[in-house]
């Protein structure tokens, strides 16, 4: 008997709701108000109607908080830095920096001479953009500045652009270098004004999803291509041999080819020297990888071989006895700011474009293998103005464009770097002081200044 009360209990009070809403269905409802316009209605809740400029002025207010929101989000330096463990941090970051920046030193005079420019303007694009990427980058591992497939680029720009033949002068039909050198300069410190330009209004209209479709094959393909390009390039400084300047889709095919039928004329000096040196550079790099677990930092194998070559250069003449051709002079401290030449922005501004998108990809597919390792996070739309800011800046103080390096990213991750501390005290302030090479570097023979790239 107490369960068949039980269960009508509870069927009664399941039946209770819908009763409940039959006999509100049953009633009739009265409304009754006066009506009124919309006038009346804004009198009546003492409102004002809202003026043409009210949507802007709602655009434009901006809070504490989101005024402290947008500070720290395009200067990422304040958020981190205040919060730096420096007991923790501060040598690791400093001694990645001093590893990166010895390997700095010798890769930004080669990658200059890639780009078609002085030596000299390797260790500004070496200095300017680190520091300005230190400020506004949200990576901490990758190592801004001159890189290969920049250079290359940006040499392709500057020699189609200002090649040997528009420079002769003489009854020998000599090129005049300075001329050359000082148009080139004009052309990839514009250069990198625009590319800066392109990635800073990329990044503010939030165009960094873009990589999201660039695939890792994709970017390995281009990396590797531009190898290949890098290595077809500098055959003609390893044999000593003067060859005709080539553009188009065939012209690394045309340059071996011409390559192969001067050899005869090959500099025995040169050759030996080219083989002398990449032995060396590959058995310092070997040894470096064998005792890397006992070093606190790399053997710094491309400035060891600069400098042996450059005493060995100046001991025995290498130009005056054999025929190697040598660096000279570099001029000595930082050059002044200048404007860009805007007449040029028009036969610049297709190839800024490209090198604006292709020097993001690289940057942000690092960023975010090492973001992955180390678990933290990559703004990819930040990435691109800072990245774009460091261009446009140093474009302003004649650097060409940069992007970041795989091998410096790797020996600052390697040698126990955290953060961009490193990079903002290490290479900068290293790139600094080796702007006063001056007459210490004359006699290094400029092949040798080329080893980086390999």
């Amino acid at each position: 008997m107490g369960l068949s009360e039980a269960s009508g209990q509870r069927d009664t009070q399941a039946l209770l709701p819908v009763t409940q809403a039959m006999e509100l269905r049953n009633r009739d409802y009265h409304v009754e108000r006066p009506l009124m316009n919309q006038q009346q209605l804004e009198e009546l809740g003492h409102r004002t109607s809202a003026t043409r400029t009210y949507p802007w002025r709602t655009w434009f207010q901006c809070s504490r908080a989101r005024a402290r929101a947008l500070l720290f989000q395009y200067l990422p330096v304040l958020s981190w830095l205040p919060r730096y463990p420096l007991r923790d941090w501060l040598l690791g970051d400093l001694l990645a920096g001093l590893s990166v920046a010895i390997m700095q030193l010798p890769q930004g005079l080669a990658y200059a001479l890639l780009a078609g420019l002085p030596p000299v303007f390797g260790l500004y694009s070496s200095f300017y953009p680190v520091f300005v990427y230190f400020l506004f980058g949200t990576s901490r591992h990758i190592s801004v500045g001159t890189f290969a497939v920049m250079s290359v680029m940006v040499g392709s720009v500057t020699e189609s652009l200002a090649p040997d033949e528009n420079f002769l002068q003489g009854v020998n039909a000599t090129v005049d270098e300075v001329a050359r050198d000082h148009f080139r300069v004009q052309l990839a410190s514009s250069l990198s004004v625009l590319v800066g330009l392109f990635q800073v209004g990329l990044g503010l209209v939030r165009f960094g999803f873009v990589v999201t479709y660039l695939s890792e094959p994709l970017v390995r393909g281009y990396t590797t291509a531009a190898s290949v390009q890098v290595f077809v390039s500098q055959l003609k400084y390893v044999f000593g041999l003067q060859l005709s300047s080539r553009s188009g889709p065939l012209s690394l095919i045309y340059t071996v080819l011409e390559v192969c039928s001067m050899l005869p004329r090959s500099v025995v000096g040169t050759v030996v020297t080219a083989l002398v040196s990449g032995v060396v550079l590959v058995l310092l790099k070997l040894l470096s990888d064998k005792l890397h677990r006992y070093l606190p930092m790399p053997i710094p194998g491309e400035l060891l071989t600069l400098i042996g070559a450059t005493g060995i250069s100046y001991g025995v003449g290498l130009k005056s006895r054999f025929g190697v051709d040598v660096v000279g002079d570099i001029p000595a401290g930082l050059v002044p700011p200048a404007a860009p030449s805007p007449q040029l922005f028009a036969s610049l501004v297709g190839y800024a474009f490209t090198i604006a998108v292709v020097g993001f990809a690289i940057a942000i597919s690092l960023g975010k293998i090492f973001a992955l390792r180390h678990g933290y996070r990559v703004d990819s739309n930040q990435e691109l103005v800072a990245l774009g800011l460091s261009n446009l800046i140093g474009g302003i103080f004649q650097c060409f464009p940069v992007s970041c390096s795989m091998s410096r990213s790797l020996v600052q991750e390697g040698s126990g770097g955290n953060t961009q501390v490193g990079f903002g005290c290490g290479p900068s302030s290293f790139s600094l002081s080796s702007s006063n090479l001056g007459s210490s570097s004359e006699t290094c023979p400029r092949l040798c200044w080329r080893l980086p790239l390999s």
